[in-house]
């Protein structure tokens, strides 16, 4: 594991550039689930992710000569601007080599930070061996996102913070992907106190470090596809796997459509922000994926909140669905003056809300003198809905209804 003291000298290097970040009781969230639960918020930290502290603590010990020549990394997004930031900060030369399909935000968010971006290869594994190879080509440093005592040691000065702000602690969530950071988690505490459980969470869509735990050796993955992009690592590194075995309690793992909700959750019930791969705790609490004693103090890591805003917004969309506070009907009327009036009479006599509409008389499986109206509908709940439902039917209307 990491040494205690190498994290400790982590901690006092990262301190003027890194937040020592919120942690908050979370009264409606410990009510749903049975235990007392605390928010790490590193979602609020100065890049926006844990990633700043592993990457500035490498950066910061590497020698002056190794400085000047510059260094280089591969990510898709938070690592990419904790390199960034970094190389700012000691005034250095910075390339990172982002996949082709990285959101454009993404792109400038690191770019604003005085770096280079090389756009190479369809996913992160192609810009990773693309960015070993350069990083050998042109003699810089290459700063691994999490196979790197060093960067270990950054991310675990958030264990030595949650000691130092929890009053007593039963466990702690956090996210996995690469492992770097529950690697170095779990390595200060397990040398503080190691009755505090740590429990990994993988997403479903990137089962590598999971089942790589279960078998007790590396296993990788075809492919991996997830919403948590974050967290969205095919290879298992043995490096961070040596550690996760000799310190890691436990490792679950939570679909898509739970860490949806748990981005939603915490958007609605926290007001907090948080990307996939920050959500996938609070998605195992939800979704009762832990065996842990009733009212055990738990500590959950926020490990991130920068997430693409079209993602969020489907996100929402699909929520407000799901939750029964939006419906989305095709009402097939006949096309004649009245007959759309007539429509949202009804609607308004129960108080739905149109929030948009469509009118089409032109599709082919049409009757003649039909047009099929689409209507968006800002709804109360599901006996809400099934009131609407019934009186369109009462009144003689077909439709149907999109999910």
């Amino acid at each position: 594991m990491i040494a205690l003291q190498d994290i400790q000298q982590a901690a006092k290097r990262i301190e003027s550039v890194a937040s020592k970040t919120p942690y908050a009781y979370a009264p409606i969230l410990s009510k749903k689930c049975g235990y007392k639960i605390f928010l790490k918020k590193e979602n609020l930290q100065v890049t926006g992710a844990f990633k700043l502290r592993g990457a500035f603590n490498k950066i910061a010990k590497i020698s002056q000569e190794e400085k000047n020549r510059g260094v280089v990394a591969a990510s898709a997004g938070n690592h990419a601007q904790g390199v960034a930031f970094s190389s700012n900060y000691f005034q250095i030369p910075a390339t990172i080599v982002m996949p082709e399909n990285t959101p454009l935000t993404k792109v400038n968010g690191v770019k604003s930070y005085g770096a280079s971006v090389i756009l190479h290869g369809s996913n992160y594994d192609e810009a990773y061996a693309y960015a070993v190879q350069y990083a050998k080509d042109h003699n810089k440093t290459f700063v691994h996102p999490f196979a790197d005592y060093d960067v270990m040691a950054g991310q675990g000065t958030i264990a030595l913070e949650i000691l130092d702000q929890a009053k007593d602690l039963d466990a702690i969530l956090v996210p996995i992907g690469g492992g770097g950071l529950i690697a170095g988690i779990a390595s200060a505490i397990k040398q503080i106190n190691p009755k505090i459980q740590i429990i990994g969470v993988t997403a479903a869509g990137a089962p590598a470090m999971r089942e790589s735990f279960q078998l007790g050796r590396p296993v990788d993955s075809t492919q991996v596809r997830t919403i948590a992009d974050g967290i969205a690592v095919r290879d298992t590194s043995p490096v961070t796997l040596k550690i996760i075995l000799e310190t890691v309690d436990d490792i679950v793992e939570v679909d898509d459509e739970e860490i949806a909700d748990a981005i939603l959750f915490l958007l609605e019930n926290q007001k907090l922000v948080v990307e996939g791969a920050g959500a996938v705790g609070v998605a195992a609490l939800l979704y009762e994926k832990l065996t842990l004693p009733e009212n055990a103090n738990i500590a959950v890591v926020l490990s991130g909140g920068n997430i693409d805003v079209t993602m969020l917004s489907v996100i929402i969309e699909k929520g407000l669905i799901k939750s029964y506070r939006k419906m989305k009907l095709i009402v097939t009327l006949v096309d004649k003056p009245g007959s759309l009036m007539k429509l949202t009479e009804i609607l308004a006599s129960v108080s739905a809300n149109i929030v948009q509409i469509g009118y089409d008389r032109t599709s082919a499986n049409l009757a003649y003198g039909d047009a099929n109206v689409s209507i968006g509908l800002e709804t109360k709940g599901k006996e809400h809905q099934e009131q609407i439902r019934e009186l369109l039917t009462r009144h003689g209307f077909r439709f149907y209804e999109e999910k």
